[in-house]
């Protein structure tokens, strides 16, 4: 059986980490730090979209500043050809 999350990453889905500052309710001056993962199609984010959709309307902190990174797992190979070998003994 394969993996569910083995297929998504061929559907080009990829691992995407949402650092996210939000604000304390009873106290706005000290920002917490909530780091969500999850697998999320580049550059529109579906995913990370409906989390924050969430947040937004279910949890009391105001979010601050979110920070996004996304990586491919699968990738195609990078080939690189050489026009010429050196070789020092």
């Amino acid at each position: 059986m394969v993996s569910g999350d083995f297929v998504r990453q061929l559907q080009g889905y990829g691992l995407t980490t949402a650092n996210i500052l939000y604000r304390l309710p009873d106290h706005p001056a000290i920002i917490q730090e909530f780091i969500w993962q999850n697998y999320d199609l580049q550059p529109e984010f579906p995913e990370l979209r409906k989390f924050l959709k969430f947040w937004s309307e279910k949890i009391e902190g105001a979010i601050h500043r979110v920070i996004v990174g996304h990586s491919g797992l699968i990738k195609p190979a990078e080939l690189k050809l050489v026009s010429a070998e050196f070789r020092l003994n």
